[in-house]
């Protein structure tokens, strides 16, 4: 699951609030003072933060003796600052995770053990984000927030102009006749001379609207995409087989054509290195349909200024299979302040504690009791949630799995940006990048 931060000129003023907050740039953040204890709390997502600023003021009017103190770092930083300052012993009390560096950071005694802790709120849970956090049988981190299923965000205005049904958009890489996503992209991508991608003399070099975001994104794009085909990213025991797995390629290979040949995404240059490139032009009108999940929601309701709408995801051969993937608030392991930090988790954990980030809108709580509240709030704002659910679909595909899924992502990534920017075929990309990221994960 991938929160993202509201917008792109924002990154600069993050970046040194997070510094500013910091355990290891403060100096005092978790220390003791006045009779009260600090607990610092790392998370990635400025919506949730708001949010968690209304919760942890009731936390502490409940229990004065301590104070809860939110370290915002920015995602395109923190998954390389955690295991940095987890090794230094430079993290804090609590902090988010997703599925990517947890099974190392569970197996390598970072994570505080939450049966152990809070025995008790377990039934309170998700509980696939139960499951996707437990190891040999022992869960590693208080359920946080849960991600529905991915749909399309799309704006009504382009979509109408071009005669397009985004509730009936199917791909079908075997048989391009029949691939009304394609069709229809080409539809919604403009050059800088108004012509669409189906037309003569379009300039694929020269895009003002996109239609689609195809990028090298895990959550959002890549994994549905191979799910919906049929194909498998990673075996049961882990191992990674997106190259051998002929469902799988075939699926690569069809969203590396749509942005390098078919020119209906943008580049992979604007988009490899910037994770909200795309979610950003849909925000300005400028990107006809934008696949994604609830971490978005808030984002796109805030941002956009123009009529929009929420669509199934395109159906492929398999149908719509979806990842759905949790975040985790985990607890240090070796906090200072141990009874304070179970304190602050129990508290995430609880309906009135989650219940601030649902009520808000900015995200679904993955305590189930507190779920309500997100869904009363877009009710309100007439936004229909319910293709996150089972009204589009209830197949999904395994989210990232394993103790060193992060050193495998570290050893394949660099070379699926290459695949998705058309400079390395994509069969013997795909390759290479399934044998770094099995050896990495040795």
């Amino acid at each position: 699951m991938r929160t993202r931060l509201t917008a792109l000129a924002s990154l600069a003023v993050l970046a040194l609030a997070a510094a500013a907050c910091s355990p290891s740039s403060s100096g005092d953040d978790s220390a003791d003072s006045g009779g009260k204890t600090t607990v610092t709390v790392r998370i990635w997502d400025d919506q949730v933060q708001k949010s968690y600023a209304e919760s942890f003021a009731a936390f502490t009017k409940a229990n004065p003796d301590i104070t809860v103190k939110i370290n915002l770092v920015p995602y395109a930083d923190y998954f390389t600052k955690l295991p940095l300052d987890v090794s230094s012993g430079d993290i804090d009390d609590i902090f988010w995770l997703n599925s990517s560096p947890f099974g190392q950071l569970a197996d390598s005694g970072a994570l505080m053990n939450i049966d152990k802790a809070l025995p008790d709120e377990k039934s309170g849970w998700v509980k696939a984000a139960v499951d996707q956090y437990s190891r040999n049988g022992t869960l590693y981190g208080v359920p946080a927030l849960t991600d529905g299923r991915t749909v399309v965000y799309y704006n009504k205005k382009l979509l109408s102009a071009a005669g397009v049904d985004p509730s009936k958009l199917t791909w079908n890489p075997s048989d391009p006749a029949s691939d009304s996503y394609l069709a229809a992209a080409k539809k919604l991508t403009k050059d800088s001379k108004g012509r669409t991608a189906d037309q003569p003399g379009f300039d694929g070099k020269k895009l003002a609207q996109y239609g689609t975001n195809i990028a090298n994104d895990l959550g959002a794009i890549y994994y549905n995409f191979i799910g919906s085909n049929g194909g498998k990213f990673q075996a049961e025991d882990g191992s990674f087989v997106f190259s051998q797995d002929a469902k799988s390629a075939q699926a690569m290979a069809y969203l590396v054509k749509l942005i390098n040949a078919d020119h209906v995404a943008p580049s992979a240059a604007d988009t490899n290195d910037n994770g909200d490139f795309s979610r950003d032009k849909f925000i300005q009108g400028k990107l006809a349909l934008f696949e994604s999940g609830t971490y978005n929601l808030k984002n796109v309701a805030d941002g956009a200024q123009f009529d929009w709408g929420i669509a199934p995801m395109p159906a492929g051969p398999a149908g719509r299979v979806s990842v759905v993937n949790s975040v985790i608030a985990a607890g240090n392991a070796k906090t200072k302040h141990e009874d304070a930090t179970v304190k602050v988790l129990k508290w995430l954990g609880s309906t009135e504690g989650a219940s601030y980030v649902g009520k808000s809108g900015a995200a679904l709580p993955a305590v189930t009791a507190a779920q309500q509240s997100y869904y009363d709030y877009w009710k309100k704002e007439d936004v229909d949630t319910a293709q996150f659910g089972e009204a589009s679909g209830s197949a999904t595909i395994e989210p990232p799995f394993g103790p060193k899924f992060l050193d495998a992502n570290n050893a394949y990534n660099p070379i699926f940006k290459e695949i998705f920017a058309g400079r390395t075929p994509v069969d013997s990309g795909l390759k290479k990048a399934q044998d770094a990221a099995n050896a990495a994960s040795k």
